[in-house]
């Protein structure tokens, strides 16, 4: 036999910590390679952490809602035959594989007054929003009320105008009555805290340019239909972004960068983050060498990296490595937005709305589907004039598209 720590992944680029959400395994239980262990959220990503190894759960490390830093132990699995080659043999001297059982695992929870037990991270839901865990019906083992049974519960009550539960007296303030303290989630926070350090981190710039879509929009009316039969998923606008962008990016190689203390390192792939608005808050999943994609192949990642993002099933691996980040904010209605670098890229660009508007073409005046693209910049590594010439090379591949634009 043998032991293997489980250890806090790194889930990102300048991502420090992580915090457990969910534990998905109890100690004692036997857990299979590959299967999900726990949860565990960031400013980037809320993911499940797969098990490294088929073994048994013999401690469980970290409790429901703790925030430790990368590397740090999370678990411990015991582990025999073929796996065992490979972790310490039981009894070495390990400083941690070989400490005594720690008391049942987080899941099992206190019990609250309603006599039902909760995890922290679940009863710490319910107490927020002054719920009787008695009237949650739970779906988990031995009818366990879960996170999602939780969700699902707020959202039933929503769809019913149901009045929420009396909140407990506040104290006596001038103004309870006009404000409400609302706890930020652990991804919002994390967010939060990821924003201040990039802004601290590096002197942003912005600057915007508007473009013609007009033959574009054309085209993807056309063309929308057929190519969702054909390849199984919708024709947006975003895939034909991508690809222009990535050929700029070739153009403009210190747009594809990061700032070091040796210099600026220059990347010779494009790793693509596309930013995806999740209820609270916001994911980068990336896709990988984005810039060696043909067309279809590109919206087909785009899309299904999206539609994870969303269904939190992303893999820790899947927003790490980026080099330059895409944000749609046009899906909002939003015609110009300042975004803020993804440490530690050198940039991030937005695609705002589309809009019909008059545009002087010649000596008349026509109606053209415009867009404008901003762009926030690292100014250390990027001028002003570069920044242009980058956002100008996209702008002229857009509005001189053509389907021969197409790279297959």
């Amino acid at each position: 036999m043998g032991v293997v720590v489980i250890r806090m992944p790194q889930l990102g680029e300048s991502v420090t910590e992580g915090t457990v959400e969910r534990w998905l395994k109890r100690e004692g239980d036997h857990v299979r390679r590959d299967e999900p262990l726990v949860e565990v959220v960031t400013d980037k990503v809320n993911a499940e952490i797969p098990s490294p190894y088929e073994g048994r759960l013999t401690r469980i490390s970290v409790e429901e809602g703790a925030t430790i830093p990368i590397g740090q132990e999370l678990a411990l699995i015991e582990v025999a035959g073929e796996e065992e080659a490979a972790v310490l043999p039981a009894g070495a001297s390990t400083g941690t594989a070989t400490a005594p059982p720690a008391p049942p695992a987080p899941e099992a929870g206190p019990v609250p007054a309603g006599g039902r037990r909760l995890s922290p991270a679940v009863r710490r839901l319910v107490e927020e929003h002054g719920l009787d865990p008695s009237q949650i019906p739970g779906t988990g083992e031995g009818g366990r009320v879960t996170r999602d049974d939780v969700l699902a519960f707020l959202a039933r009550r929503e769809e019913v105008v149901e009045p929420a539960p009396a909140a407990p007296s506040p104290a006596p303030s001038a103004t309870s009555e006009t404000e409400e303290l609302v706890r930020p989630t652990v991804m919002r926070r994390s967010i939060a805290e990821h924003m201040v350090r990039s802004l601290a981190t590096s002197p942003h710039a912005w600057t915007m340019q508007e473009v013609d879509l007009t033959e574009l929009v054309r085209y993807r009316e056309v063309e929308k239909e057929g190519f969702r039969r054909r390849h199984g998923v919708p024709l947006t606008y975003v895939p034909f972004v991508a690809q222009v962008l990535c050929e700029a990016l070739a153009e403009f190689p210190y747009l594809n960068a990061s700032w070091t203390e040796e210099g600026i390192l220059l990347k010779r792939q494009v790793h693509l983050g596309i930013a995806v608005a999740i209820p609270d808050g916001l994911i980068v999943p990336v896709v990988r060498d984005a810039a060696r994609m043909g067309f279809a192949d590109l919206a087909r990642t785009i899309a299904d990296l999206v539609e994870r993002a969303r269904a939190r099933r992303l893999k820790p691996e899947e927003v790490q490595g980026g080099t330059f980040t895409l944000n749609n904010t046009g899906v909002t209605g939003s015609i110009a937005s300042q975004p803020i670098i993804n440490q530690p890229q050198a940039a991030i660009l937005t695609m705002e709305a589309i809009t019909r508007r008059p545009v002087v073409i010649g000596e008349g005046i026509a109606i053209r589907h415009m867009m404008n693209m901003c762009l926030s910049f690292d100014h250390r590594i990027v001028d002003g004039m570069m920044a242009g010439s980058f956002l100008g090379s996209i702008k002229r591949r857009l509005e001189s598209w053509t389907p021969a634009s197409i790279r297959v």
